[in-house]
């Protein structure tokens, strides 16, 4: 995916700055800080009340939806497809959408490239910016994208330290998703083609004694 046209480097340096001289983070290390912030952003973004309409909007709509696609992202982080989560963010953070960009921030620092993750935190506020002066857009409610219990135990996790996780049926829908070739097995990105919000909504937890 092409990048997006480069931020300011000042900005960029500005955020260095900023990062070095930061107050220490919750968590031990600055990575395991980011992976716990990428997992409260995914948790907050499946939990949208406009994310099964986003969804809809990328698999349907003639115009690929950058929420959309920020959406199918989110679903497959959680579900440790860290590759394609990374490249359909990249497709909506172009797009412009500020979350995407800062799930980017957040995926970059967790993994140490903070080259990366401070281009991506200046994008993200200048998109933000951008939001600022064009004003909030209208919210359009429908139905949820996952079921509750599986929102409620995707936030448990996060606070609790842990990845998000979605359910087994979840997870095999995804696995049966067509993908790109990104160059190799490791790198197939996954198609969200055939990836309905009914069929993610109907996947709630089968709870046993060892659920967790």
């Amino acid at each position: 995916m092409p990048r997006p046209e480069r931020a300011h480097a000042e900005r960029i340096a500005a955020l260095r700055q900023a990062r070095l001289t930061a107050g220490p983070p919750h968590l031990p290390t600055e990575h395991e800080q980011a992976a716990f912030e990428l997992g409260l952003v995914v948790a907050l973004v499946l939990g949208a009340p406009d994310a099964s309409r986003g969804l809809d909007l990328l698999v349907n709509a003639r115009r690929i939806q950058p929420e959309g696609a920020e959406v199918f992202g989110a679903l497959l982080y959680a579900t440790g497809r860290e590759e394609g989560a990374e490249f359909w963010w990249r497709f909506a953070a172009g797009s412009g959408s500020g979350t995407a960009a800062y799930c980017l921030h957040l995926h970059h620092l967790m993994l140490g490239e903070t080259d990366d993750a401070d281009y991506w935190r200046a994008w993200s506020d200048q998109l933000a910016a951008a939001e600022r002066t064009r004003g909030p857009r209208p919210l359009r409610v429908s139905r949820p994208l996952l079921p509750d219990d599986v929102r409620r135990d995707i936030l448990s996790r996060c606070h609790r330290g842990l990845a998000p996780q979605l359910p087994p049926a979840l997870v095999a829908v995804i696995d049966r998703l067509p993908v790109q070739d990104g160059g190799g097995e490791p790198h197939a990105v996954p198609s969200p083609w055939e990836l309905t919000s009914g069929a993610t909504a109907e996947c709630s937890w089968e709870w046993d004694d060892t659920q967790g």
